[in-house]
């Protein structure tokens, strides 16, 4: 940062943080009045024409034989009272009161039969219809026998001709049949048989967007008349749902159900259309007869009998956005505040990036915490949200944690611990290194071209420990013994068998048998060809007493023209150019155990490699952090090593240090969250920078999940509903992120092309499944055996061979793609939320895939190599 930036940024530090903080909570407050501006369909007054009516309240359910009390209904009618003089029914053996109590409110019901496949149910609906005809004549002003009784195939055409003149012949009141319109146009035979005709008009089932749906209403009616004008026509069902799920072009909403409505109550009244609106009260109980979700929103009052939207005046979606917004803001003020006056060094445009994620995010805490009230939630529902909100709160801390990297990456304005290469020191004050190399049945001539590159080294002070522990074959370590022999005294070489420890045993052998005069310990692994200034330009840090580790980026040779050695040698490149960066700015950084140099005097006076976990060098960069020393990153390519030979040493290397992660997660867990030598900035780095890799343990977790609620919608879908997009849009929000994240950083700092960019991607994703069992397993399990990257290709291996590695990920992926058929067959593209699942479904699936197809690339590639 230049000076006048340094003055510009300390003139009034708090001051413009504030301000911004300020500007995004308006913004937010703005986003949120837009989403709920107030819609203006023109005014209604007047009685409506008549309500469809089923009484049953909140919790009650015709179904479980629960059924409302006289006072409940009472209430329910005096309140219509005020809107209708007419009301709709739907069965005679339910609620038998109605009548009773309409009469007495003075209300003219049109009653109905309900009939369907129960033939004795049947004839004691109808016996109750005429008998209740007959004894409120004044009250029943005509009859319905049968509700889309032909739309369900329930009966014939016959059969309900039979029920119609039967019905006809035993009372005075005017009788009809109601079904769509279309059933009317397909059976002209049934309008000889009914006194006048009852249609449903339902353009949101025909997937008609709201702005058209009242003319397609219109001129369905009108349709009906010109075949029909000899009978009057009565529209016994038209509406439009509050909530739910969306059909096609059709939109549930409060503001959508309110204007078609209004206009639809306008339309009627100016051509003196009868209808009745479907419905008086919402149904929570009807959510599972088939229509989906959004059997229950028909309503214009809610189940607490509360008028969703006025008649008259603007309607807004929303009635309480106001506090939600401010709720939102308020969350999101004080930690925008702290993140713009802490980070002041970025650019402004990092600065206002990160403050309106912050924001995001507390807006869609908000949204979660507070939309499930606008449903009518089973417990099934309350569970799985009871479930996922923790698990959507964790998705919003790793998309900031992420998104932190993301800005500090893109809009600093530079690098406050930025290490280069120095001036090689004069041999007289060369620090003496002991260089480290531990061996486990590596093949001989790999090892040896390891030793030629550090005897080539332009260093006069270092000698050569090469540690062979536990290997079986002395074919293996007996030609790297003689080579050794060979390149001189400073090359000494060590063979164990049998020796505790892994790695950290070898090496803390090592260690005893080091040089007296080694001031500084370097570890590199045995496939590793350095570069000749390693040590002469690097050692000159160690100078300054408190640095304790001087660390270069594990890097790879021998790739370019090898597909999958290629996409894996990119994949590990993106670690080192950007998460590397963005932790050392905090003196974070996670030490690796190649092209690494340590202070000996700290190494041994905190004791050693731990021999407890089997990701040691990342432990003892944390010990060292602890202990207060400061690592200097030099992101400087000075040795170059080999990728994994195939996909399972690929898969077994990461599964290793997502094991060890949690093992030092577990064992260091207290000088993570408590107050001690680590800063906070230290802290912060160890506890979330594994937070990706929990993201993939979660992803493991809730695919299970969604396999099992898949397979329990398709097969029960009475018992298992379609998720709400409370819990879909998140997800799918945190995947695109998440993704352009990714690839936008890539692009910006790791020095390879597109289709690099984006096959470094397959492996990176390819790797998911594997890093889940590694954390899952280290969380629970002490220990695990210490697998080494096998470096060199395993031979005779078969097309089919080569699967064997991922065939969980074959197994998941294939389960998933079952899934997706699954729904698509059972729901189709009908709602929204099914859509949005298979979606989710589809994205859950590609780091399966990814899986599949890195382990069929290894195969090809190692084809082609041999």
């Amino acid at each position: 940062m230049s000076a006048t930036e340094a003055r510009q940024d300390s003139r009034y530090p708090w001051l413009a943080a504030i301000l911004l903080a300020l500007l995004v909570a308006a913004l937010n407050i703005g986003l949120w009045w837009v989403g709920n501006r107030p819609h203006g369909p023109d005014d209604f007054h007047g009685p409506i024409s008549g309500y469809s009516v089923s009484v049953f309240q909140r919790y009650q359910n015709p179904l479980k034989q629960d059924f409302p009390s006289d006072e409940e209904i009472d209430a329910d009618l005096k309140l219509l009272r005020r809107y209708t003089p007419r009301i709709r029914t739907y069965s005679t053996l339910e609620n038998p009161q109605v009548y009773r109590l309409a009469e007495k409110e003075g209300l003219k019901v049109m009653a109905g039969a309900n009939i369907d496949t129960r033939l004795i149910n049947n004839e004691k609906e109808l016996e109750a219809l005429i008998a209740l005809a007959r004894r409120y004549p004044e009250t029943i002003q005509r009859v319905i026998v049968g509700n889309e009784v032909l739309f369900r195939g329930d009966l014939t055409v016959g059969q309900m001709i039979q029920y119609l003149d039967r019905a006809r012949a035993a009372i005075r009141q005017p009788v009809s049949i109601a079904e769509p319109d279309y059933i009317w146009i397909k059976y002209p035979e049934l309008v000889q048989h009914v006194d006048f005709i009852t249609i449903h008009l339902f353009p949101f089932w025909n997937g008609i967007a709201r702005k058209d749906a009242v003319d397609a209403a219109a001129g369905a009616y009108d349709n009906i008349r010109r075949m029909y004008p000899d009978k009057p026509v009565v529209v016994g069902e038209i509406g439009w749902p509050s909530n739910g799920d969306r059909h096609e072009r059709a939109d549930p909403s409060v503001s959508n159900e309110a204007i078609f409505i209004r206009e639809w109550l306008l339309r009627a009244k100016a051509r003196n259309i009868d209808y009745f609106l479907l419905e008086a009260f919402d149904q929570p109980w009807k959510e599972n007869l088939g229509e989906g979700r959004t059997g229950a929103y028909w309503g214009t009052f809610n189940a607490n009998r509360q008028l969703k939207f006025p008649f008259t005046g603007p309607v807004t979606e929303d009635t309480a956005w106001p506090w939600k917004a401010l709720a939102a803001s308020l969350l999101a003020l004080i930690p925008m505040i702290w993140f713009a006056r802490k980070f002041r060094r970025f650019k402004l445009t990092g600065k206002l990036f990160f403050c309106l994620l912050i924001q995001l995010a507390c807006g869609l805490i908000v949204w979660s915490a507070t939309l499930p009230f606008n449903f009518y939630l089973s417990w099934i529902d309350w569970t799985m949200l009871v479930l996922l909100f923790p698990a959507q709160i964790a998705i919003l801390a790793i998309l900031l944690i992420n998104g932190f990297e993301f800005t500090e990456v893109l809009w600093r304005r530079r690098w406050q611990r930025h290490a280069g290469m120095l001036k090689p020191d004069r041999p007289e004050k060369q620090p003496f290194v002991s260089i480290h190399l531990a061996c486990y049945n590596e093949p001989p001539e790999m090892v040896i071209v390891t030793l030629d590159s550090l005897a080539a080294l332009d260093y006069d002070n270092f000698e050569v420990l090469v540690i062979d522990n536990n290997t079986k074959n002395p074919d293996v370590w007996k030609p790297v013994q003689a080579y050794c022999e060979r390149l001189g005294k400073r090359f000494r070489f060590f063979h164990l068998e049998p020796w505790p420890g892994f790695k950290a045993g070898a090496l803390n052998f090592g260690l005893k048998e080091t040089d007296p005069r080694a001031e500084v310990v370097a570890v590199i692994d045995a496939d590793y060809e350095v570069r000749q200034d390693w040590l002469s330009t690097l050692t000159g840090y160690f100078h300054d007493p408190k640095v304790a580790v001087v660390q270069c980026p594990q890097a790879h040779r021998e790739f370019e023209h090898n597909r999958f050695r290629r996409m894996t040698a990119w994949e590990y490149d993106g670690f080192f150019r950007i998460g590397m960066h963005h932790r050392n700015e905090r003196n974070a950084i996670i030490q690796h155990g190649t092209m690494t140099m340590v202070r000996r005097s700290a190494l041994e006076g905190t004791g050693g490699w731990s021999e407890w976990t089997i990701c040691e060098d990342a432990e003892l960069g944390l010990r060292l952090m602890h202990a207060g020393y400061e690592l200097v990153y030099v992101d400087e390519l000075m040795g170059k090593g080999l990728t994994p030979a195939d996909f399972k040493a690929y898969k077994s290397q990461r599964y290793r240090w997502a094991f060890g992660a949690m093992q030092i997660l577990k064992g260091r867990w207290e000088w993570m969250t408590s107050k001690g030598p680590l800063s906070l900035g230290q802290r912060f780095h160890f506890l979330t920078g594994w937070f990706s890799w929990f993201a993939d343990a979660l992803h493991l977790v809730f695919t299970l999940m969604a396999i099992y609620w898949t397979a329990g919608m398709v097969a029960y879908p009475q018992y298992f509903a379609l998720p709400m997009q409370l819990f879909l849009i998140p997800v799918i929000g945190f995947f695109f992120a998440k993704a352009i994240f990714g690839i936008v950083l890539y692009r910006a700092r790791v020095p390879c092309g597109w289709y690099d960019t984006l096959m470094a991607s397959v492996a990176s994703m390819g790797l998911s499944h594997a890093i889940a069992r590694g954390i899952l397993h280290g969380l629970t399990r002490e220990k695990t055996a210490f697998v080494v990257t096998a470096k060199s290709r395993r031979l005779g291996e078969s097309g089919f061979a080569a699967f064997a590695p991922v065939r969980e990920e074959l197994l998941m992926a294939c389960a998933l793609v079952m899934c997706i058929v699954g729904m698509a067959v059972s729901f189709g593209t009908r709602y929204i939320e099914g859509t949005l699942w298979m979606f989710i479904l589809a994205a859950q699936s590609i780091p399966y895939f990814s899986a599949v197809a890195g382990a069929w690339i290894a195969h090809k590639a190692g084809d082609k190599a041999g």
